[in-house]
């Protein structure tokens, strides 16, 4: 690896590992996978091309990073990518000029934070590796990306299913009654988007239920000790409820830090 590399190389864990995705092959599979998942399977709505290419592909993909969840079981080539997620920090948000995110949130209170941000995004695995296993893996690159790279702040938007917001009133309180970020770096929804998050009183809210029904990649934000923005906001083409989510690093468990720190040092 070189220094400019933005690599960490694999972390495995039996036939599954977690590294960053390696030429255009492996990118046109993680876009062949998200397609899959996001318009087969979660109902999104493809324009012309995408319905064409079967690809779920944006300008962004081109600038990111992206992390991959392989089975070795599969192959070694673009046939073995069965999960992934997009890691987007400062320098490749300048190259394209502009962030994800911003096109839902006002997220200028965590660009303004010093020292380097991610912007997470476009998470997905294939249905037959939905487990607690290739989940943790995920968490455990993106792990070891952070201290890679030394970043502060990880943010992004992370999606609940669905629009229909009487459905997801029980969820959306209790993420605004009990997780929301502090205002030095809260995002708040645009004004022309902003959903209001506090849908009933909080105190009626049955929360174990409610952290059961919670999809993972949230539940796995909270866990970090994740907050999320003021407001939610809708988004039609894919069929989901969007929740804007922050990680300050310094609150990522010890056991991910203790852990990944290891085999980032190359003393696993």
């Amino acid at each position: 690896m070189t220094e400019e590399d933005p690599g960490f190389g694999e972390l495995r864990s039996g036939n599954l590992g977690v590294r960053l995705a390696v030429g255009g092959a492996e990118i046109d599979a993680v876009q062949a996978l998200r397609y899959r998942v996001f318009y087969e399977e979660m109902g999104a709505h493809a324009d012309a091309a995408t319905a064409a290419s079967h690809r779920d592909r944006d300008d962004f993909d081109a600038v990111a990073d992206h992390l991959v969840v392989v089975d070795h079981d599969r192959g070694e080539g673009p046939e073995s990518v069965v999960g992934t997620y997009r890691l987007i920090r400062r320098g490749a948000a300048a190259r394209l000029g502009r962030w994800y995110s911003a096109a839902e949130y006002d997220i200028s209170r965590i660009l303004a934070f010093e020292g380097e941000v991610l912007e997470c995004g476009r998470s997905c695995v294939d249905a037959d590796y939905r487990t607690r296993g290739s989940m943790q893996l995920l968490w455990g690159g993106i792990a070891a990306y952070i201290f890679k790279h030394r970043v502060a702040i990880l943010f992004g938007c992370a999606s609940l299913p669905g629009t229909d917001l009487d459905a997801l009133a029980d969820q959306l309180t209790y993420l605004a009654a009990n997780h929301m970020a502090p205002e030095a770096i809260r995002p708040r929804a645009l004004p022309d988007r902003y959903v209001e998050m506090r849908r009933k009183d909080p105190a009626t809210i049955d929360v174990k239920r409610t952290l059961v029904d919670l999809p993972p990649l949230v539940k796995g934000y909270l866990r970090l000790g994740g907050f999320v923005g003021d407001g939610a906001v809708l988004d039609h083409q894919f069929n989901t409820t969007d929740v804007a989510v922050v990680v300050k690093t310094d609150q990522v468990t010890d056991k991910y830090y203790r852990h990944f720190e290891r085999k980032v040092a190359g003393r696993d």
